[in-house]
């Protein structure tokens, strides 16, 4: 399957809201995050998961979300939850609905149970929007199987890694969510004093990337997920920035204090911006003149330079018009 249209979404910032709490839900539709999604799964406690549901719901009909886009996290595939979850919120949901949020996604029989269901539920109801699916990546099958994944569905629009399930997944020596892992380092040779600097690495960087590769190529959203330590804005900015830095398009907050750091980290920047329309402007003097190179500063502009500044550019009109 080749890439399928996505709508052009702005992801930088994904908030966190439980379902179960009318008041977080009425602050969240007021922030700034790009994306707020209404959490079934995580953050409600399995007696309370029926009422969350009615809760979450109302909330698609009756609560002003502006212009971001809403989403609603339902409970995996192998919970019975999920069945109840999916059925209620697609049928009784308003059409403010944008997305829904499905965690530990591990194969593409998985998305297409989603996309069938989905589709009766709308022809039955008579839904106008039709809703797409985020997906979490949040077990090595999962990772295994992301290219299928991603291209399972054309109701696909991001993966989501979950670092916190995943590194239990691998059984990976952590209880961090998102942060650094202290044991994963090198320790150097000896200098001439005989001290040994110790580096400490990325057990993710794999993840991370592997993600970002079967998003790009389906043509869909990588979405990094939460930094949980939500009191080390230090340590957020630095997460944020190195999943920028990969291709990602944005990430969790779980906290409305993380929101505009990470607006901010993926955001492009002004000088970005600036140069990305300086070789716009050379290609398109480039083309009146007749000519088929271009050079802009000293060096050849290629097509892919053309095609991440033409992104870029795009991406910072959509930021300026939110």
């Amino acid at each position: 399957m080749s890439q399928h249209a996505v709508p052009a979404r702005l992801n930088r910032s994904q908030l966190a809201v439980p379902g179960s709490s009318p008041r977080f839900i009425e602050k969240a539709a007021t922030s700034a995050a790009d994306v707020v999604f209404l959490d079934l799964e995580d953050a409600v406690a399995p007696p309370d998961k029926p009422a969350a549901r009615k809760t979450v719901i109302e909330a698609t009909r009756d609560v002003d979300w502006g212009e971001r886009t809403l989403s609603v996290r339902i409970n995996a595939p192998d919970t019975p939850f999920m069945y109840r979850d999916l059925v209620d919120v697609a049928e009784g949901a308003g059409e403010r609905l944008d997305l829904i949020l499905v965690p530990k996604i591990n194969s593409a029989a998985d998305v297409h149970m989603l996309d069938v269901l989905l589709t009766q539920i709308e022809a039955a109801t008579g839904r106008k929007k039709r809703l797409g699916l985020e997906l979490q990546i949040e077990t090595a099958e999962g990772l295994v199987n992301a290219d299928a994944i991603a291209r399972a569905s054309s109701r696909v629009e991001s993966l989501h890694f979950g670092p916190g399930d995943f590194a239990a997944s691998v059984g990976a020596r952590t209880t961090t969510i998102g942060g650094a892992v202290p044991d994963y380092s090198v320790l150097a040779d000896a200098d001439s004093e005989g001290l040994r600097a110790l580096y400490m690495g990325d057990p993710w960087h794999y993840v991370l990337a592997r993600i970002v590769v079967a998003c790009r190529a389906a043509g869909v959203r990588p979405i990094d997920g939460p930094y949980a330590d939500f009191k080390d804005p230090l340590g957020l900015e630095w997460s944020a920035k190195r999943a920028a830095a990969l291709g990602f398009d944005g990430k969790w907050a779980i906290h409305p204090s993380q929101i505009e750091a990470l607006n901010e980290v993926f955001s492009p920047r002004p000088d970005e911006v600036l140069q990305a329309q300086r070789i716009l402007a050379a290609l398109a003097e480039a083309e009146t003149a007749g000519r088929g190179a271009v050079v802009l500063d000293g060096k050849m502009i290629d097509a892919a330079s053309i095609r991440q500044a033409q992104g870029l550019v795009e991406k910072a009109r959509r930021v300026g018009a939110a």
